[in-house]
């Protein structure tokens, strides 16, 4: 009887050493991915493109600037959206392990807001297919941007076509966003806060969105988008956190219905 006891016990302790050690892991692929994220972006500013020998110091135009601005950004910046470009491929496979490895937690914490994960699963691997297709017509815009002395209709396209496919990814980063702060707030994951910041930069995703024709147009819209992101990126980094200190409330939060 000790030894079947004892044997238990052990079985216990490894369960719960591989629920803690899985938990950590979730929480740094989160932390990773906003930082490669954050990377990625600053590649876009002329100053630390500079610093680091890509680009000549101007900072990435608006979907509303003049062609020609844009022709000229693109053809002497090619170094820093080459690294912007590359970095997209460490975000893919980051987001999709940080979802499905959240997913898992959420049904091992007893399939509370089991719904809310497999929309962020879903909704991630849109997100992941549209900006792939937003990085591939970035890269199109550079390589048609090489021995241009002025933009021509093909390239006025391509540029076009990348942001309309920027403003309909937001949406699907919404949704991501949205389900990820539901789904960890009902397993007990996360905090209320985090939950309230999910649902209204999620929302925000979505709305700006919502108006993808304008943002393609040069409107300011894209700015709402912006913010939404910054608010996602904010949202991984301290989940991300709390997960890999173990500071998630002992007993999973019930959602009322």
């Amino acid at each position: 009887m000790r030894t079947q006891k004892a044997e238990r016990t052990a079985l216990e302790d490894r369960q719960v050493l591989d629920r803690v050690s899985t938990t950590r892991l979730v929480g740094g692929l989160a932390v990773a991915y906003a930082a490669s994220v954050i990377l990625q972006n600053a590649m876009f500013d002329g100053s630390a493109a500079q610093l680091l020998g890509l680009g000549d110091g101007t900072a990435a135009p608006a979907y509303g600037d003049p062609l020609g601005e844009v022709l000229a950004y693109h053809a002497a910046n090619r170094g820093a959206v080459s690294v912007a470009a590359g970095l997209e491929a460490l975000n893919m496979p980051l987001l999709l392990l940080f979802v499905t490895g959240l997913q898992g937690l959420v049904q091992r914490r007893g399939a509370a807001g089991a719904d809310w994960s497999r929309l962020t699963v879903a909704a991630g691997a849109t997100f992941s297919a549209i900006f792939a297709l937003v990085i591939a017509t970035h890269i199109a815009v550079v390589l048609a941007a090489e021995g241009l002395a002025e933009p021509t209709p093909v390239f006025e396209l391509v540029w076009q076509l990348h942001a309309a496919l920027f403003a309909l990814a937001l949406p699907a980063l919404g949704a991501t966003f949205i389900g990820a702060s539901l789904a960890t707030h009902a397993s007990g994951l996360t905090r209320p806060w985090q939950r309230l910041l999910g649902v209204a930069g999620g929302s925000v995703l979505i709305l700006a969105g919502a108006g993808n024709l304008a943002i393609a147009d040069g409107s300011p819209l894209v700015f709402a988008g912006v913010a939404g992101l910054a608010a996602w990126l904010v949202w991984l980094g301290v989940t991300g956190l709390r997960l890999i200190r173990g500071r998630a409330d002992v007993a999973p939060h019930h959602e009322h219905r």
